[in-house]
């Protein structure tokens, strides 16, 4: 029986994970993740499937991170009626996101389609609405960690802790090929050695193929206990609030959101830090908070005393647009945590548009930030920036904090793999960017004999995993989409998007530098010649 993989998203980009596992006649997904990032990246999940959702027989997910889930309720809506199977932790989490995604769809077209309109332009659809969210969780069905199940005649599965958020998992498949037994290894996102909420990362031994994300190749990280941690954030907070400003933090409303209010309710009720309003800002992470909440008593780094960590008189949960706006009329002395993590939509736009221009004002960026996303252009110190069309002058401190990320680092990656070792026939390095995998490469070759043979995929390829090493097909290629994998290595800079917008900037820069309105008509017409449109 043929063995091949697909691989349809989170190749040359940190997104969009999707794997499409050919058994025989049969095929299974492995995650169905959106891309994100910047707007080449995302147009992406406007674009036709390369294969017909119809045939597939059965969808597996890590985790409940939109980059790993965010298309299944596209993939039902295109026609998808089979099992997805996930942990108990990501289908609770996943009741939440999917149809909050779909709002978001919904949301942002409508607003697309007034600016569409006052231009001429034709009107677009969202991906997927709540409607189509809410009848995909319909298919979900909860596996417990460490039990095997049959995915497929001939194709069993287990999930191991990955350690990344809640729910998160490793996928273990066993598959009867040609009368031998492979055995495949999806790490999903792996968690870091020190989290605050979860255990350390699990996984199996001895294996023929695995298919491992690299976020962080080539990017090592100080390495602090839980105390350490705190102490980190509390010398950050304390920092912020004697500025006399907000500290707004842009966190993902999943495990980020979660774990600094654990932090820092401990550190306001021990005096480490002043007790000021938190607002977290969000009805997602609000709904999020609560499924952790069930989860506690599983939950690494919260002791006995700390059971309702995100309880308490300085914290507030917002859920209404009201609610949200009633936020900017605070101007200092409190800490405003909303999503998204890379600042590409939400409620954190407005607080940044609210904040970033105050001089006593501090961001606090807390994850990894994909390359052209706004979280990005701050974290490079771009100044100013574009929100929402308007330009915003960047006064505010910019501070990073990446000890709550909930990736592992290069070195614990490096230390993973080898407890996976021996890897009979190849490792698939996934999920991260040029530079990252290229550190990851070099550091494994460095492994002489034990080192697995590394393969690099791009978007859309296929690899015959029956070979000795995962070949690549040359032939069969269920469908060759150059077009999308150049779209995909937008992730190695700004798109174009982004060059539209500093180029806007910058010219309004110069007109207002001009002495004159006759200079400023001469760069005008400068500008004409060059774009061949000169009156």
């Amino acid at each position: 029986m043929s063995l091949r993989l697909g691989v349809h998203g989170a190749a040359g980009t940190v997104t969009g994970s999707c794997y499409r596992l050919e058994i025989g006649n049969q095929a299974v997904l492995i995650d169905c993740g959106m891309f994100q990032g910047d707007k080449t990246l995302k147009q992406m999940n406007y674009d036709a499937w390369p294969f017909d959702p119809r045939h597939i027989a059965a969808v597996l997910l890590t985790h409940a991170h939109t980059d790993h889930s965010g298309l299944v309720p596209k993939l039902t809506k295109a026609g998808y009626g089979g099992p997805i199977y996930a942990t108990p932790g990501t289908v609770d989490l996943l009741r939440f996101m999917l149809p909050d995604s779909g709002g978001i769809q919904e949301m942002e077209v409508e607003r697309l389609n007034r600016r569409n309109q006052r231009r001429g332009l034709g009107i677009v659809q969202p991906i997927y609405t709540v409607d189509d969210a809410e009848a995909s969780l319909q298919l979900l069905l909860p596996r417990d960690y460490n039990t095997w199940f049959e995915v497929l005649p001939g194709l069993r599965a287990r999930f191991w802790n990955a350690g990344h958020i809640l729910g998160a998992a490793s996928i273990e498949l066993e598959a009867e090929s040609g009368g031998e037994t492979l055995r495949l290894l999806f790490s999903g996102d792996i968690g870091p050695e020190h989290k605050a909420l979860q255990e350390i990362a699990e996984a199996p031994k001895a294996l023929d193929v695995v298919v491992m994300e690299s976020t962080y190749g080539g990017r090592p990280r100080p390495k602090l206990d839980d105390a350490g941690r705190r102490a980190a954030l509390a010398a950050e907070v304390n920092t912020a609030l004697a500025a006399g400003g907000n500290l707004v933090i842009p966190a993902f409303a999943v495990e980020r959101t979660q774990e600094l209010l654990a932090d820092l309710t401990r550190l306001m009720a021990e005096g480490a830090v002043k007790r000021v309003p938190v607002f977290v800002d969000s009805p997602l992470a609000t709904n999020i908070t609560n499924v952790f909440a069930r989860y506690l008593h599983k939950t690494n780094g919260v002791q006995s005393s700390e059971r309702q960590p995100f309880q308490g008189g300085s914290l507030h949960f917002t859920r209404s647009v009201q609610e949200s706006m009633q936020i900017e009329q605070v101007s200092g002395g409190a800490i405003i945590i909303a999503a998204s993590g890379m600042c590409e939509a939400g409620r954190i736009r407005h607080h940044l548009k609210n904040n970033l221009w105050r001089a006593n004002a501090t961001v606090l960026l807390i994850g990894y930030q994909a390359a052209g996303t706004l979280g990005a252009l701050l974290e490079q110190g771009t100044n100013p920036v574009r929100i929402q069309g308007d330009e915003v002058q960047v006064r505010a401190s910019i501070r990073k904090l990446e000890i709550y990320s909930g990736h592992a680092d290069h070195d614990e990656l490096l230390d993973w793999l080898r407890d996976r070792l021996p890897v009979r026939r190849g490792l698939l390095l996934t999920h991260g960017e040029a530079d990252a995998i290229a550190a990851l490469r070099s550091a494994i070759a460095g492994w002489g004999e034990q080192a697995p043979m590394v393969t690099v995929p791009k978007l859309d390829e296929y690899y015959d995993l029956t070979a000795p090493h995962p070949r690549l097909l040359k032939a069969g290629v269920a469908r060759k989409r150059l077009d999308r994998y150049a779209e995909a290595e937008a992730m190695a800079g700004h798109d174009w998007h982004n060059d539209y917008a500093q180029l806007m900037l910058q010219v309004q820069q110069q007109l207002r530098r001009a002495g004159s309105d006759p200079e400023r008509r001469r760069l005008l017409r400068k500008l004409h010649r060059v774009l061949g449109k000169e009156n």
